[in-house]
């Protein structure tokens, strides 16, 4: 056999036996001592917590049955049915007319008017009813 074969052999033999000899780790009930400054295995290997953020701001709540009135500026009030429009007092939209009351309800198909005066059979019947005219 030559030179480098046995010192092969030699090193994979002693190899393995120094894997075969070692004593099994000691089985103790006790906990083992942590030393200043480890962490204990749970603490070590938790999941970083999110960080808290700033919730968004809710979007708009819309209908599933009715298109927004152009320019935005309102939300969806399922209790009336119609769109409230904010930047309008007593102002609503559904289905490409615009309502509002003032004394007494009227319609138009644009934002700011023309208003032509109706009486509560010509709105929506959740205006009707909230504002008892």
């Amino acid at each position: 056999m030559s030179t480098v074969a046995r010192v092969t052999l030699l090193s994979l033999v002693l190899g393995l036996s120094a894997c075969a000899v070692q004593p099994p780790a000691p089985q103790s009930s006790e906990p083992i001592p942590q030393q200043p400054g480890t962490s204990t295995p749970s603490t070590r290997y938790k999941s970083p917590q999110p960080t808290p953020q700033r919730p968004a701001p809710a979007a708009p709540q819309t209908s599933a049955h009715f298109a927004p009135p152009p320019g935005g500026n309102c939300h969806w009030d399922s209790k009336l049915g119609v769109y409230v429009l904010e930047d309008q007092t007593d102002t609503f939209y559904r289905q490409r007319t615009y309502y509002r009351w003032a004394n007494g309800w009227s319609w138009s198909t644009a934002r700011n008017g023309p208003w032509q005066d109706t009486d509560a059979n010509g709105v929506p019947p959740g205006l009707s009813r909230q504002f008892g005219h």
